[in-house]
This record gives C-alpha cells, structure tokens and sequence, in this order.
C-alpha cells in the first residue's frame, strides 16, 4: 500500500476512535479516557497487520463494537478497554498474561469470556451447544460479556455484505436462533429488530426487498396521516399541563413479514404498521397516574379496541418493559397502536437491562437482571448431559412469553406461555412438585397436564406417597421440572436396581450361573441392553423373571430354543422399517436427470432428494443439506426448517444452484381465495391447463356463504412459470388472493 493511502487510513482510524470519545464524554470521567487510550493503543497495535474479509483495517471492527456498546446498550468506561480488546487474544500473538499486565484483572476475567465464546459457532453442533452452556456460566459471573457479545453481532450484521452467501446465510440463521432472541430477553428492542431485520436481509432478500420499497412508497401518506391523528391529543395533554413528546415509530421489515404470515394478510391489510408513541416527562411517583391520565385523553379522543389493552405498568415484562397500550379507531377508519410510557420506560424499552443498573432496585432488593441470572443458574444446574436439548430448554423457557399465575396467598409467579399445573408446583419447590397429586384452579379440580392462562390463582394438592412417574415429562415444559423428574425417576431407579441385583444373583444360582462380570455382560447382550443398571431395574419391575431367564440358560448351554427372546423394549428398534420409496414420477424423473441442480464448492452434479417440507422448484434460492438417511435434500432458502438446520448443522449444509432444464417440471402448490362466482372452476383449470400449458396434480376448492378458499397442486418448469401464472389467474373475475403455499399472499 503507498504511503498516501495509509497516511489517509491512519486519519480515518483516528476520526473513528474521536467519534467513540464524543459518545463516551457524557458518562466517563478523566481517568477513564486514559483507560481508553491505551486500549486502543494496544488494539491498534495488534491488528495493524489484520484486515477485513471487506479489505477495511480491522480495529474499525473494535471501535464500531466499542461505540455500539456505549451508545446503543448504555455501559460505561470498562466495557468499552473491553470492546476494543475483545479480538486481540483470540486474533494476535498477545495472551491473557498479557492483557493482565497491561490492564486489570476485571478487564482480563471479561477478555477472558469473551475468548472462550468466540467460536461457539464455529464447531460441530455438540460442541456448538457445549459451548453456549458454557458462555451462559461465564454471563452469570458478568453479563457485560454476553453484552459485548451482542455488540459484536450487531456490527458484524451490518457488515455482513462482504462475507460470500454461503457464510452470510450461516451467519444470519445463527442470528436468528440465538442472538435476537436473546437481545428480546435482556430487553434490547431496537438491537432485536434490527437483527432480525438484517438476517431477513439474507434469509428472504426479496421478501425483503418488496417490503422496504412499500414502506419508501408509503411514507409521506404516513405521516400525514400521523400528524393528523396527534393534533388533537398533543392539544388536550398540553391543556393538562403534561410534559411529553410523541414519536410515531414504524415497525421493523420482519415485525411487519411476522404480521403478514401469521394473520395472512397482504401489506396493505396490515393496520400496525406503525405506533404512535407518547412519552411522558414524570416524576417517580407520578408515573402511573400520568399514563393512565394519558390513556384517559386518548381513549376520550378516540374509541379504544377493549381487546386490545396491555397493562404492563402495573405487571411489567419480565425482560423490564414497562408500558400502556392500546389500539384505538382513527376518524379515517384505520385502527392505531398507542403506546404510552414515561422517559424512565422508554429508555429501559430501549436499552434493556443495562437501563436498569440506572434506578432503584425492587422492594425484595433484587433487581431484574439477578432474577434473570438467578433462573439461568437453576438451568444451569439442573441442565441434563445432552448438549442440544440444554440450548432448547434453555430457549423454551428464557426466550418465551410469559404468564403470571398467584399462589393461594396472593404471591406471584412467573412461567412460561404453556406451563402447567405441574411446572407450576416445581416452580414452587422441588419437594411440591414430586409430591403433587394434583390442582386446584379457581377452587376447580384439574390434572396435573392442565395449562395455566395469565391470572390464575393455582393451589397444588400434595401427599407424601406420590413419587414422579415417567409420563410427567409429557406434562411439563419448564427446564427447572424437567431436569427435577429425571433426576428423581433415576433415583427411583437406582433404588430398583440395587433390589434387583439381589433378586438376579438369587435366580442365576438357581440355574447355577455366577454373577461375574462376564456373565452380567452375556445377559446384557442377550435382552440388548446397555448398562447393568437397566438390566437390575427389569428384573426389579419384573420384565426380566424366571421364564426369561430359564430360556437364557437353555441357549447358553446351547439348545437355542428361545435364543430369539428380545427385549420388549428393544423391539422397536429391531423391527423399525423405513417408510416406502416414494412413487412420485417426479421424484423419478429427477433421479434420471439429475444435471438440474448443481452442488457443493465445484458445482458438480450429484445426487439429491427434494425436501418435502418446502417443496423446492428451478429459480428458488436454495441449499443442500447432507442428512444421515438420505443424502442430500434440497431445502429453500426460507424453509421453515432453515433456521434450525443452518444455525445447528452448518457444517453439513452444501451449496446448490438451479440450472435451466425447461424439460423436466416440479410439483408446486397454490392457494386460491376469492368471491364464488358460476364458472369459477372453468375458468381456473382453463387458465392453468390451456393458457399456461401446465398439468394438474389436484385442485381442491371449498365454497362457504359466496366465498370460495382452495388449493391447486400442478406442476411448472420454473418460478418465473409460476410467477406468471399467478398474475394470469389474479386477473380472473371473482379471485382476490393467489400465493403460493408457503410464500407471502400476492
């Protein structure tokens, strides 16, 4: 590089770590800008040979981090040495000892984390787990590490153009299933939806893409709309002698995609695309009352939705959001989310748990942040050895919604949405729970599989001859009961098996067999199974008695009468078959031409499967996955399913790529509604079958009081075929949605 260029980049490197102090000046003292300094001396020091993949210096990674986590999370002085080290032993030749006697021991312990969690993702998917359970020990000591973290993310996001797809697509997923969730939970609004925003971006860029120009399309409509609509309420608050201010805030790309799916509407059918937001300058101890004084002279503006209140004033989220809402009809007709909160609220919606170091702690003295660490530790430690089922149970219970259910005094607790009558009574405590017979809701008997609705009041019936059975795992959720029943039905079961080990030496004697090592093995293989323990605990429970055994004796001595004795539960394994081949001629003309699809980092031709999940067709964006049974299936980019393949088994995802083959033709679904008219049919399979030239597999129409919904399966070369077809077919009279099954309503 010539001596101008690195004389400009040494300028830019500068102008960048002056724009971090310029965010930093408001909440560090003196001395902390020399912390800093020498932070980023050290950095710069280390990276200076390091470059992006987009061929940028690599300390504007560390500084961009830095800045995220003063500006957008809110911490302080020691968090930012910490953000600017957090690449440096992972990344250079400079080790912890190094870091340790350049800086203190508290900048080493984070460092220290932050390493130990750098290539979670980067491993096979056990280890992957493994180590996520593993930064989740090191966030309970400090949660400035998983905060960095999240910084981390976010800017590698909003970098993430210059990474190949393939990466971008692994990266991405990732996102989705660990870090937005978690960013949710620790109460960081804004950095979740940005992250989801930005992993759409690459998971369904042209959902994307079409969602972001109608928002451009639509924003000057908007905001007329918008100040109209708070013209009036700004008036009467003033007259009330209320500080506030209102901000009308549109929802996130992949909020509104959300709305779209679930309620399978279009986007002009989606009323909350955006929120007004009323933010009250309040004192402490007026906070309630003026939300409810705001919500009054909203509500007397405009008729509010009953339906659609949500007090979270009086009950907050556990993640800390404090707000009123509710949803009220404008003079033009359109329904309108009204949020209202004060700055103290605002500023924890926003920047999470962090906000909340800032005020006081509750009445208990513990503030949200060590609830939340304080239910991570009991996951924690009643986590089973299974690394993959830790991560879901884990995401199950902290990323969840949640209810809030009393006890019969009156006290209150917190679970999540789906929790039961017995997730509830080992929420209470252990012993409640193996011991709980059964429920009382409302004063009403209910079994222990009952699911609890927010605002129940629960009593747990109890008797000390009740023990956990294995059937209560089908009935709880929470990892705190889980890991409860398993550990106490191995108990139950070690118990079993010490009796049956004396049972067992007694009746080989009888056949004059010892009990050696050996012979316990011979008896393992012969009823398959796979410890001593379970070989005790089915003579224990009498699965394994005189008759069984006898039949042993005779094949061990060679009769082999009865050596084809198994295990009964062993028996599914055994007789399991594999389901028939599929008979789809479709499926067989991919099988003798499989040049349609080109495969792995050379593009070669192999030999695939179509996943049935998502139905796959030429000109889709799509990926290979490399399964354990069949090969490798072809999934579209967003398949349900891609989330978790991507995010859990990115090592064994592959590329693919169409190429044109107008001879073969792929199976594809499309949902028809619209008003019932007389020849409607006609003129569908007319349309599909002479116009387009495309075969029907089936069409299934259903009219219900002059309205028709229904399905057609056909088969078309390509998505540019389909695409066509759907725009011929929204022309026909009485039709007023065409989609594809499992792509968004056209």
């Amino acid at each position: 590089m010539d001596k101008t260029s690195l004389e400009q980049e040494r300028s830019e490197i500068l102008k960048r770590y002056r724009s971090l102090l310029t965010v930093c000046r408001p909440t560090i003292k003196k001395e902390d800008r020399k912390r800093i300094r020498q932070a980023f001396d050290f950095a710069t020091k280390a990276h200076k040979d390091h470059r992006r993949k987009s061929g940028e210096p690599y300390i504007y990674h560390p500084i961009a981090v830095a800045k995220i986590v003063v500006e957008e999370i809110g911490l302080g002085a020691t968090s930012v040495v910490c953000s600017l080290l957090h690449d440096v032993v992972e990344d250079t030749d400079y080790n912890l000892d190094d870091i340790s006697e350049y800086f203190d021991e508290e900048v080493s312990r984070i460092i220290d984390g932050l390493t130990k969690i750098s290539d979670i993702f980067d491993q096979t998917t056990s280890i992957q787990a493994e180590n996520f359970r593993k930064m989740l020990l090191t966030l309970s000591d400090d949660v400035r590490v998983i905060l960095i973290k999240l910084a981390d993310r976010l800017h590698n996001m909003r970098t993430l153009d210059s990474l190949p797809p393939k990466k971008q697509l692994k990266v991405a997923n990732e996102t989705l299933y660990l870090f937005a969730p978690l960013a949710h939970r620790l109460g960081f609004h804004a950095i979740k939806s940005e992250l989801e925003d930005l992993a759409m971006k690459y998971t369904e860029p042209e959902v994307y893409q079409t969602i972001l120009q109608k928002l451009a399309d639509t924003k000057e409509e908007r905001n007329r709309f918008i100040q109209s609509f708070t013209k009036p309420i700004k008036k009467t608050l003033q007259q009330e002698n209320l500080g506030f201010n209102i901000l009308a805030r549109t929802k996130s790309v992949s909020s509104i995609w959300g709305k779209m799916k679930k309620k399978e509407v279009p986007f002009d059918e989606v009323y909350d695309i955006f929120a007004i937001r009323i933010i009250l300058h309040s004192p402490d101890e007026r906070e309630k009352a003026d939300c409810w004084k705001a919500y009054s002279i909203v509500t007397d503006i405009y008729q509010p939705n009953p339906d659609r209140l949500r007090d979270w004033i009086s009950t907050p989220k556990a993640n800390g959001y404090e707000s009123l809402h509710t949803t009220v009809m404008s003079r033009t007709g359109k329904w309108v989310e009204v949020q209202i909160r004060t700055a103290r609220m605002d500023e924890v919606a926003e920047k999470g748990y962090a906000a909340h170091w800032k005020y006081k702690e509750s009445k208990s003295g513990e503030s949200g942040i060590d609830k939340w660490l304080r239910r991570i530790r009991e996951i924690l430690k009643s986590a089973e050895t299974d690394a993959l089922d830790f991560i879901d149970d884990f995401k199950l219970n902290l990323f969840s919604d949640e209810i809030i259910v009393f006890t019969p005094k009156g006290e209150l607790r917190t679970l999540p949405v789906g929790s039961t009558a017995l997730d509830f009574a080992y929420s209470i405590h252990t012993q409640v729970g193996n011991n709980c017979l059964g429920a009382k809701v409302g004063h009403k008997l209910v079994p222990l599989s009952h699911q609890l609705k927010s605002g129940d009041q629960v009593e747990i019936i109890t008797s000390k001859k009740q023990v956990p059975k294995p059937d209560w795992l089908n009935y709880v959720t929470t990892a705190r009961a889980k890991g409860k029943i398993k550990s106490a039905l191995k108990e139950q079961k070690k118990k079993q098996a010490d009796e049956g080990r004396e049972i067992l030496e007694r009746k080989l004697k009888q056949f004059k067999i010892d009990q050696t090592q050996e012979n316990i093995q011979k008896l393992m293989t012969h009823f398959k199974l796979p410890a001593p323990l379970d070989l005790y605990y089915e003579v224990a429970i009498g699965n394994i008695g005189q008759k069984e055994l006898k039949a042993y004796a005779i094949d061990q001595e060679g009769g082999g009468i009865l050596s084809y004795i198994r295990n009964p539960f062993a028996k599914s394994r055994d007789t399991q078959q594999q389901p028939p081949a599929s008979h789809d001629p479709i499926r067989q003309q991919l099988k003798d031409k499989p040049d349609t699809l080109l495969i792995g980092d050379n593009m070669e031709n192999l030999t695939y499967k179509l996943s049935p999940c998502c139905n796959p067709i030429p000109g889709d964006d799509v990926f290979g996955f490399v399964s354990i049974q069949d090969g490798i299936k072809i999934h579209r980019n967003n398949c349900p399913n891609a989330v978790q393949l991507l995010s859990k088994y990115a090592y064994r995802v592959v590329k693919a790529k169409w190429t044109t083959s107008k001879s073969i033709a792929f199976l594809s679904g499309l949902r028809l509604r619209g008003i019932d008219e007389v020849g409607l049919l006609q003129s569908i399979t007319n349309t599909i079958s002479s116009e387009y030239n495309v075969n029907i597999r089936n069409i299934h129409i259903d009219t219900h009081d002059g309205t028709f919904e229904g399905e057609v399966m056909l088969y078309i070369h390509d998505t540019q075929h389909l695409n066509n077809l759907i725009k011929k077919l929204k022309k026909i009279k009485g039709i007023q949605k065409v989609s594809r099954i499992g792509k968004m309503e056209s």
